[in-house]
Parts: structure tokens; sequence; C-alpha cells
């Protein structure tokens, strides 16, 4: 058997180009939300640069219709009901075997923890609906993030680079967008708030098209992260907009920077504290103690605005009221996998008992940090009598091979 060579991925060809930076790449990390048809692109280019960390956020299942536009999925993975982050991740470390791809299985607002947006270098919407970019563009201004979305339908693609400072997909909704994720959010119905939006009707092509397009900025950015001084050859996208139309084969780029001075998702978390001992694993009691601890406080309160856990839940017709101490986030999972709360979820309404803020007056203080709805490596909003604080997780790093 012949012995395999050692070698380094990209020498002597990546490096023939005066910018590209190999140890840049090699220790660039990038966050891509979902992992449908545009996923798999951007993670198949992301992995063929040779970006070295690469984390793959999807909650959905491969189905067969998913095969004639992902470049990554095969037949028995929609016959095995496969995760598309798990395969996606695994195909591309078979590309190159030099990377590092970590699938997480889950909805990318409730269940990715903050320390993973904060950690990375960049973050690529793949996503198929207004509510998810919505709860995205909120992630990444929060985490002082670039982030760059892509969308495609039928013959039409189109790319957004929205930095912080510069542009931001809140503000340039409009007021009947803004209006209809506000209705989707407040219905009394349980929804996913990563939402599927069905199927759309697109070709393999505009997802290669635009796949590449959002990968060739993202490269950009990487090589213009900060402390870099060396002047670099290219402009980004950054405040704009490439519209791609694949029936005229025009190519268009427009302004698209808007950003409004009183736009709640301007809300950037800074001066985090990092809890080196604490991890989500741990109890709500052990968790409370040793943050008043390490924060100095008599009292405090954890914040759930992201991820409320649900005491109970109550039908109107017939009057009943169910126990189920869950995240908000796993609440329609529970009623699906439910027989009797499945039933009744054609007929009713639900309404949510929940519980936002946890303190000491928490009944279930012996349910870990997780099982409330707080992720491995979440970044924690606390307040205190002394103010509020932004308190990592920092235990949990090396779950996304941070530590």
């Amino acid at each position: 058997m012949q012995k395999k060579e050692t070698y380094e991925w990209g020498e002597g060809v990546y490096t023939l180009l005066s910018w590209f930076k190999k140890e840049k790449v090699k220790n660039a990390r990038v966050l891509v939300a979902g992992a449908g048809a545009l996923g798999n692109e951007v993670v198949k280019n992301l992995a063929l640069f040779g970006i070295g960390h690469i984390y793959v956020v999807d909650f959905d299942r491969i189905e067969i219709s998913n095969l004639t536009r992902s470049v990554l999925f095969r037949e028995e993975d929609a016959y095995n009901h496969s995760y598309k982050s798990e395969i996606v991740a695994k195909r591309a470390m078979e590309i190159n075997p030099q990377i590092k791809v970590v699938p997480i299985v889950g909805n990318l607002y409730s269940e990715v923890g903050f320390g993973l947006y904060k950690s990375v270098d960049v973050i690529i919407g793949c996503l198929d609906s207004r509510i998810a970019r919505y709860y995205l563009n909120k992630l990444a201004m929060r985490a002082g993030k670039t982030w760059i979305d892509g969308s495609i339908e039928n013959m039409i693609g189109v790319v957004r680079v929205f930095t912080p400072g510069v542009s931001c997909y809140e503000c340039g909704l409009s007021r009947e967008e803004f209006n209809n994720i506000m209705l989707r959010l407040g219905c009394a119905d349980v929804v996913r708030m990563q939402e599927n939006a069905g199927r759309v009707a697109t070709t393999p092509i505009s997802a290669s098209i635009i796949g590449a397009m959002q990968v060739q900025e993202a490269m950009k950015i990487i090589h213009l992260s900060a402390g870099e001084t060396e002047e670099v050859p290219f402009k980004t996208l950054q405040g704009k907009m490439l519209r791609y139309e694949g029936m005229t084969n025009s190519v268009n780029i427009y302004k698209y920077a808007s950003w409004k001075s009183i736009c709640p998702a301007h809300e950037e978390w800074s001066n985090i504290v990092k809890a080196e001992s604490l991890s989500a694993e741990d109890t709500v009691d052990t968790v409370l103690k040793t943050l008043k601890s390490i924060l100095n406080v008599n009292a405090l309160e954890i914040n759930m605005r992201n991820n409320k856990f649900i005491d109970k839940i109550v039908s109107d017709k017939p009057e009943k009221e169910f126990m189920v101490k869950i995240p908000e986030s796993q609440l329609d999972d529970y009623i699906a996998n439910n027989e009797e709360l499945r039933k009744l979820s054609y007929k009713t309404i639900f309404h949510k008992d929940f519980i936002e803020n946890i303190d000491e007056t928490f009944p279930y203080k012996d349910m870990s940090l997780k099982d409330i709805g707080i992720p491995l490596f979440d970044i924690m909003q606390v307040s205190t009598e002394k103010g509020q604080y932004f308190v990592e997780l920092t235990k949990d790093a090396s779950v996304y091979n941070l530590a």
C-alpha cells in the first residue's frame, strides 16, 4: 500500500495569490446558518479554501427533494432522515480532512451559545425565511459581527452584507415586512423561530453562484479583520446588495445601507465576564451561587428572553392545564410527540405560562441551565443590584474547539 504523503492544504496553489494569507485562513472561524442548497455550496467552498473552523447550524432533516440542488447530500441521507448539518459537516471534512467542521442541530437563536457568535470572524446566512434572518441579524449585531445574507429563487439570487455601523437587516425592512414578522412571532400557535418557509423553486446554478459570492465576501472580510494594516486589492459588498438575474445574465450592485439610530437590533454586548468554572451542564442552584461570588453581589436574576422557560400550557377548548417544564424552543416538538396535545393542537389555542427571569424563587433549581433553555457556551444577561452584566459560560468553549 502506498504511503500517504504529508502535505499542507492549498500549498503551491492559494499561496500563489498575492492577497492570500495562509495562517489567517487556517485560523479563521466561520459560522454558517442553514445547511440547505446555499449552505451546501457555502460549506463546500469554505472547505476548499481551507477555512480552519466551520460551524454549521440547522435543525432540519434531509428530504429527497433536497438532492436536486444540494451537492453534499446523497440518496441514503434522505432515506435515513439524516440531519442536514451533520451530513454537511461529514462531507466537508471528506473534501478537506485538515479542517474541523462542527455540526449544530438546533435553532440558531435559542440553541446556539452566544459565545460562539462572539468567537467567529464572520457569519454567513443561508436561510429561507424573513423570521430567521431577523433573528440572525439581531445576534450578529449583538456580537458586533458582519453577516453575509444569501437568497435564491428560480434563476434569481441576491447577496447582501450587513455590518454593524454600516447596514442592518432590520433597518432595511419595510413597515409591512416588519409588521408581518411581528405578527408571526406574536401568534398564539406554537411555531419554530427558525421556521422553514417551504420548498422554493430554484436551480443548482443559482445556489452555486450565490454561495460562491457569499464565500468570496467572507474571504475578503477574514482578510480585513481587525489589526490588518496591509493594503488589500479588493472591495467588499458591505452596505451593498448584489442581484444576479439568470434569465438575462445580468448582475447589478445597489447601495443597500440602512442604519437607523433608534433600531433595537443595534444592542452590542461587550465587556463580557468569562466564568471559567461555569457550564450550561451545571444546575441552576450552582450557577446562581457561583455568579453571586464571581460578581460579588447579593441578588441577581438571569434573563431568559432568548428562550423562555415554559412551566405549563393551558388549552382553550377544552380548558385544560398541562405541566411541561421545558424551554419554549422545544414546545412544538413536545406537542407533536404527545398524542393528547397533538389532537388538541388542531382545534384549540394554547396559552403559555412562562418564566422569563431566573432567580432564587425559581422552583426547579435542580435542573441544569441546558434543561431550562440556556445552551452550551452561552453568554447570559444577568441583572444585579450593582447593574447589568454579560457572563460567558466559558467552561463550554471546548465543545466548539475553542478552549
